[in-house]
């Protein structure tokens, strides 16, 4: 192949491979490189040329070859010191992918070539390994721009009318009998219409992908059987996972997106920056790495040679680096302005915030987003740990971030299965939070709220299991996290005891209610509405098979039926889902917009704060109309944990007393119907009522 890089005197500003439309410009940083290479291949995979790159501005090497476009495969190799002891890592025999690059292609086969040091040297990683490793790498492929986007536009939904549903691109389509059998497990199954209609059917207004960016099957993984089924092994931040590709064009991502884009909802993605796929030092070298191992990683500054792992996967990227925090920034861009993606939820995002070692919610990164006028107003969502010291941070991050709340899932499954002492920290969660998050001008919707999520139990399995079961993962049930808040209520697993059986649904049910009736946005585990279970595997990172996988066939319909009617329900009570904290103390009036009261009818004192045995509560919320959002209303909520109770019902002023618009325990879960002063509660259940009339009826 007779190419070469043309004598035009000029540097394009992207990084990457950018096609002109003449000819294909290539661009890639290096601080400590002394050479890099472009390597070209055929369809086959051979290695057709390898020409070193002209043109070197501050870091950045780049160089622009006529006549190529579309299609071409491609790769680097970096020259420069070989001194693991100062946390360089070049070595030339290793191709390299282009961190930019905007698709993958090829199979990827874990062999010894692929490491940068001899493996089984006596120098483990400071030996020098002079193999190729190209024959095992994917390539790069050169992207054409164009799409038809016509009539697609971009939601960007209000917080307040959010409800999320996280979802695996193969999970959710795999078994799905309607899916096409050529379309499952792909970006254009996940768009089929059976799945956008069950969406549309159970009210959700975003579906949150699980990470679909190019991401790699762990080598003690694949010998082991298995693959990295959820994708937290990130190796592409650019390209779309080829597994999820049925035709290998990144279009049919578009072509997902437009489609949800037309049935109304919006598309975020699960994406992980906080780590790649080489893990430690003992990894692979495969892209980062081989281009420049000291810039694009943390190293422990003690000893450079160690990478300084904040995430638990081997190494922690260096986004306090200005060229490493600006490719983040243009995947971020790529996926916003390119693939019309509507927002992220961050993995480990305090590794984001970290300035050097320590995290700061003002730091770099945060003021990088905050002032970029595109991604500034997409939805950005945080995971607000990692396992570094001072790395769980919920609450801690600055505007417009919102961040997933783990103590709302420990605290709701907490109280419905009855421990001590739960009831204030109930009322935190029904509240947004508001200890966490009220500060800082943050909204009432700073908290992402959720029972179940990919890691963990899946709904069911929180009410079928009393301990993990993870022996299909081939660690002994040594993974995964011990301390789940489950309760397997009288069986450990599925049974055919009817009593149990309803038993669990009445309570996964009242857990599912307490999601929709909290202030925040509530986000739904995709499957928790069919009744999916795990089998008890609350870490099915490797299970691709169908433990991981939904079970369409064995969907509960009723309570799929019930999941729709609770979705609605708060959809239809604006007093559900406001922008500010509801306000405890009284106004120049004397009302508040929220009061806490007890089964007697009195409000609640300090005394039934303290009574760890107290199983109910009921919470009056109010707020009324103003001239910049629409009429809120209001409503009394009574969250029972414990046995049937009765209830006295708060004085309705200005109105003819309540009625009852939801109890999760009746034979009709939705319906109005007039109510008594004194009401019973059922067991293990919520109840909401609305006042009979209008008018003024706010707690005083």
């Amino acid at each position: 192949m007779n190419v070469a890089f043309s004598e035009l005197d000029f540097i394009k500003p992207e990084l990457g491979a950018e096609y002109t439309g003449h000819g294909t410009h290539f661009a890639v940083f290096s601080a400590h490189a002394e050479k890099i290479e472009l390597c070209l291949f055929s369809e086959d995979g051979r290695e057709t040329a390898r020409l070193p790159l002209p043109k070197r501005e501050g870091d950045v090497w780049s160089g622009y070859i006529e006549g190529i476009g579309p299609g071409t495969l491609y790769g680097y190799r970096a020259h420069g010191p070989y001194d693991p002891h100062n946390g360089h890592r070049f070595n030339p025999n290793k191709l390299l992918i282009d961190p930019y690059a905007k698709q993958v292609t090829g199979e990827f086969v874990w062999d010894d070539a692929l490491f940068g040091y001899t493996i089984g040297s006596p120098d483990g990683d400071l030996s020098f390994d002079e193999r190729d490793s190209a024959p095992f790498m994917v390539k790069g492929v050169v992207q054409a721009p164009d799409f038809d986007w016509a009539g697609e536009e971009a939601i960007r939904r209000p917080w307040t009318e959010t409800i999320i549903y996280e979802a695996h691109v193969r999970g959710m389509t795999m078994t799905h009998p309607m899916v096409p059998d050529e379309l499952r497990g792909t970006f254009l199954g996940m768009a089929s219409d059976p799945i956008v209609e069950h969406l549309l059917k159970l009210g959700i207004s975003a579906v949150e992908l699980m990470p679909a960016q190019y991401f790699l099957d762990d080598r003690y993984l694949v010998e082991r059987g298995l693959r990295n089924y959820w994708g937290y092994q990130p190796l592409g931040f650019f390209a779309p996972h080829p597994r999820y590709l049925k035709g290998g064009r990144i279009t049919e991502f578009k072509t997902m997106v437009k489609k949800f884009h037309a049935a109304g909802i919006e598309v975020l993605m699960d994406v992980v920056y906080n780590h790649t796929a080489e893990g430690s030092e003992r990894g692979p070298t495969l892209s980062f790495r081989g281009l420049d191992n000291l810039s694009y990683y943390r190293q422990s500054p003690e000893k450079p040679r160690h990478t300084y792992d904040t995430t638990g996967t081997g190494n922690t990227l260096n986004v306090a680096h200005p060229l490493v925090l600006r490719m983040v920034l243009d995947s971020l861009r790529y996926w916003v302005g390119v693939m019309h993606i509507d927002g992220f939820r961050f993995d480990l995002a305090s590794t984001l915030g970290r300035e050097y070692m320590e995290f700061d919610r003002e730091g770099g990164f945060f003021d990088a987003i905050r002032q970029d006028p595109m991604l500034a107003g997409v939805k950005l969502i945080a995971e607000p740990w990692d396992i570094g010291e001072g790395g769980y941070q919920l609450g801690g991050f600055p505007p417009p971030f919102r961040e997933w709340n783990d103590r709302f899932r420990d605290d709701v499954r907490r109280f419905w299965k009855g421990d001590v002492g739960m009831i204030p920290a109930l009322a935190q969660r029904l509240l947004g939070s508001p200890v966490e998050f009220r500060h800082s001008d943050r909204a009432a919707t700073s908290s992402v709220n959720l029972v179940s999520a990919h890691d963990g139990f899946t709904l069911m399995d929180t009410v079928s299991y009393g301990e993990k079961h993870n022996e299909a993962n081939g660690e002994e049930n040594r993974d995964g996290h011990p301390e789940n808040h489950s309760d397997n209520m009288g069986a450990e697993g599925a049974t055919e005891d009817p009593a149990i059986n309803a038993a669990r649904g009445r309570r996964r049910l009242a857990m599912l209610a307490t999601l929709m009736v909290s202030q925040g946005v509530p986000m739904m585990l995709g499957g928790d509405e069919l009744g999916n279970s795990q089998r008890g595997n609350n870490n099915a990172y490797c299970q691709d098979n169908e433990i991981g996988w939904l079970d369409w066939q064995a969907a509960d319909e009723d309570f799929l039926d019930l999941c729709r009617k609770l979705v609605s329900f708060r959809k239809e009570h604006p007093v559900l889902r406001q922008e500010r904290f509801l306000d405890g103390e009284p106004d120049e009036n004397g009302r508040v917009e929220i009061a806490w009261y007890k089964a007697d009818g009195s409000p609640m004192d300090e005394g039934a704060w303290q009574n760890g045995e107290l199983r109910l509560i009921g919470a009056w919320l109010r707020r009324a109309a103003t001239a910049e959002a629409a009429p809120a209303g209001e409503m009394f909520l009574v969250l029972n944990a414990g046995p049937d109770c009765e209830i006295a019902l708060p004085r309705a002023e200005h109105a003819e007393g309540w009625r009852r618009v939801l109890c999760t325990a009746a034979d009709h879960v939705l319906g109005t119907h007039g109510a008594a002063d004194r009401e019973v509660i059922p067991a293990q259940s919520i109840a909401a009522f609305v006042p009979h009339a209008t008018g003024s009826t706010a707690p005083a």
